[in-house]
């Protein structure tokens, strides 16, 4: 969930509780090139004032008018649409092809003050909206959930909270100052450790939710996606490999182990006894970080953090050359 999201709710709390009026509008769909994506969310407030953005502006100029105009038609959930034709997109300045659908209806603050619980606490939760009758209500989010409408478009599922998990194996040193930097960098982070020396250790502070189970376990019930990243952290070969040997042949973006250049090495023959596949093992990010010559724990986190980033950026970057792709092949059919 982008940071401007978490604000919108927040706002809305705050709006409320100064005795206004307010609305949310979610944007349950685009097509072809849209400013903002599916599940990004604007909140208005019948004072004028706006917080975050469904389409970069214009959008939200026209569903304030149509508040002051109707505000007793928004009384209930409502779907609306934006970019039905040449005319209406060159009004509201959407990009060439583009339409979006939203979901506006008063603001729902109990789901947003359950959604604030999960989020505080460090964890993904997810929005489901019954689009018939505008029922709602928000669960613990789950390996796989993203913003949709689902295909019957009858309930639409909104992702809120960390948008990347990291699992830490290990609550080693290390892992206690990633931890942190990494929920500042949005993931719901998680560490295993069956260890209950080092669990009994963590800093209760933490925001890191802990496992005390066998790695290999752990890592099967979280059913890491493409959102997940693995470290593994223990200083100990056979928790390590345990993780590893789950988390390699998956979909986790990032799979590292710290180490040095020989025990990465002697690691990779270890994995290959398991019968490993040599692709999966080629995933292997060790030793874990960016080479930055770090040295002690903090500077291993920081480093561990770095190559995180690039990875989420590569990725982010691959997304938006496809979308731009996408963008002109749609701009030439058009011409």
């Amino acid at each position: 969930m982008e940071a401007v999201d978490l604000e919108v709710m927040r706002a809305a709390l705050a709006w409320a509780g100064e005795g206004r009026r307010c609305w949310s509008a979610t944007v349950l769909g685009t097509y072809g090139s849209a400013p903002r994506p599916v599940g990004a969310m604007a909140l208005l407030c019948e004072d004028g004032r706006v917080a975050g953005s469904v389409s970069g502006g214009c959008v939200e100029d026209d569903l304030t008018a149509l508040l002051q105009a109707d505000a007793q038609g928004l009384a209930q959930g409502r779907r609306l649409v934006y970019g039905r034709s040449d005319e209406e997109r060159a009004r509201l300045r959407l990009p060439c092809g583009g339409s979006l659908e939203l979901w506006a209806e008063p603001v729902p603050l109990a789901d947003f003050e359950a959604a604030l619980r999960f989020i505080d606490a460090g964890q993904g939760c997810v929005r489901e909206i019954a689009l018939p009758d505008g029922r709602s209500r928000v669960r613990a989010a789950r390996p796989g959930d993203a913003s949709a409408l689902a295909q019957d478009q009858a309930l639409f599922t909104q992702r809120l909270g960390p948008r990347r998990r990291l699992v830490l194996v290990g609550a080693a040193e290390v892992s206690r100052y990633l931890a942190p930097i990494a929920r500042t960098l949005d993931f719901e982070v998680i560490v295993i450790d069956p260890r209950r020396e080092y669990l009994d250790g963590w800093p209760k502070d933490s925001p890191a939710r802990l496992l005390a189970d066998m790695p290999d376990d752990a890592l099967a019930a979280l059913q890491p996606d493409a959102s997940t990243a693995v470290v593994a952290l223990s200083h100990d070969p056979k928790l390590d490999d345990m993780a590893l040997l789950e988390a390699l042949p998956g979909a986790a973006f990032y799979v590292g182990a710290m180490g040095s250049a020989r025990s990465t090495a002697a690691r990779r023959e270890r994995l290959a006894l398991f019968e490993l596949a040599p692709q999966a093992i080629a995933r292997l990010r060790g030793p874990a970080g960016l080479d930055l010559g770090s040295r002690t724990p903090p500077e291993i986190a920081v480093a561990i953090a770095a190559e995180l980033i690039q990875c989420c950026r590569d990725e982010e970057t691959r997304r938006r050359r496809q979308a731009a792709a996408l963008q002109d092949g749609a701009c030439r059919a058009l011409a």
